[in-house]
């Protein structure tokens, strides 16, 4: 296993540095792990502006036919579903998607 670091790079600052690594060798591995989080980051962004599109034609369609735009119990549903998926981290997570996709209440 290597102890170098690379190189600094036009900021001055070593990838190793960058990524709080102590080897080029995990330096590059966070790197490149950052670079497939930010993809992942990107596809979670759009799947939630297309839930918040759908979200809109279902709230639209509820609203048209006299419903409230909000139903309770669905999102009760969608917060047990994430939930039992992710913990109670899930709830949190679903809460703030939930608030995104109602729009303005």
């Amino acid at each position: 296993m290597s102890t170098t670091t690379a190189a600094p790079t036009a900021t001055g600052v070593t990838a190793a540095e960058k990524t709080g690594a102590r080897t080029d060798e995990a330096a590059d591995l966070i790197g490149k792990a950052r670079e497939r989080i930010d993809a992942l980051d990107d596809r979670i962004i759009g799947l939630i502006q297309e839930r918040m599109a759908v979200s809109a034609v279902v709230q639209e369609a509820r609203l048209t036919s006299g419903g409230r735009r909000v139903n309770l119990s669905r999102e009760m549903e969608v917060l047990a579903h994430y939930r039992d998926a992710l913990g109670k981290p899930g709830t949190a997570l679903a809460m703030t998607m939930l608030e995104l996709c109602r729009g303005r209440i």
